[in-house]
């Protein structure tokens, strides 16, 4: 399985995404992991958002932005890394609402700016989720959804366990990566935490969970990437999990 997977970070100030931004950019577009599983997964979720005003939180190169904004919706990007927000308005034009914006501050909107929060393989560079989903509730509308993706946790075990380390899923911790993409090389910083960590951390912040979702890769990945596939097995399947809340 490929180990470079994850959408840009906007919360880390210790992630190389702008050191490595046009090279994560050009593998993110095609990416068995991204392009047809992240990201096909995380629309389905979204379901029609036609009119819906929708923050991008954690948009990186762009590619959820343009494709939330061509169904309808009116959208709102905002990432830590310059880097790839330069890529996002190479793709999204000049009149895209983007801006740098670190998802662990506060956020520069009002009170229930949006419908919707997407926060797509983001909050698991964050040690402490509290203050961040507290600014995402309150930019939430009532009723309004909160989208995301996270690495699965019983896979950031498994991959600690083929690092031969012994992970105890039962605590918050750090784990790092070395990424090479494009000739470019950064260093990544994770934090990886157990399921009742997360679920207990959305009901403090004031949300509910609607839906808890472990879905497949698109069927015409198998074709794309074969040799990917022969090495899946069993639970390696679940790679990202993925949640609807509601804002109460």
């Amino acid at each position: 399985m490929p180990e470079k997977h994850v959408e840009p970070a906007s919360s880390s100030r210790f992630n190389d995404y702008d050191r490595i931004a046009e090279g994560y950019t050009a593998e993110n577009e095609t990416s068995l992991l991204n392009a047809y599983y992240e990201r096909p997964a995380m629309l389905e979720l979204a379901g029609d958002v036609t009119g819906r005003r929708i923050l991008d939180a954690g948009c990186g190169s762009g590619p959820l932005f343009s494709a939330l904004r061509d169904r309808g919706a009116i959208v709102t990007g905002i990432d830590a890394s310059a880097g790839m927000l330069e890529m996002a308005r190479r793709r999204l034009g000049a009149d895209a609402d983007l801006r740098v914006v670190d998802l662990a501050g506060p956020l520069p909107f009002l009170d229930e700016a949006f419908d919707d929060v997407i926060a797509s393989l983001v909050l698991h560079y964050l040690e402490d989720w509290g203050p961040t989903l507290a600014e995402l509730r309150r930019v939430l509308r009532p009723g309004g959804r909160l989208l995301l993706s996270v690495d699965h946790p019983f896979m950031s075990t498994l991959m600690l366990r083929m690092a031969g380390e012994k992970p105890k899923y039962f605590e918050t911790r750090n784990r790092t990566e070395e990424w090479t993409m494009g000739g470019q090389t950064g260093q990544m910083s994770f934090w990886d935490r157990p399921l009742h960590a997360m679920t207990e951390a959305f009901t403090a912040a004031g949300f509910r969970i609607s839906v808890i979702s472990e879905p497949p890769f698109v069927p015409e990945a198998r074709e794309v990437f074969p040799e990917e596939f022969r090495e899946i097995t069993g639970p390696r399947f679940l790679c990202f999990l993925f949640f609807v809340l509601e804002a109460g």
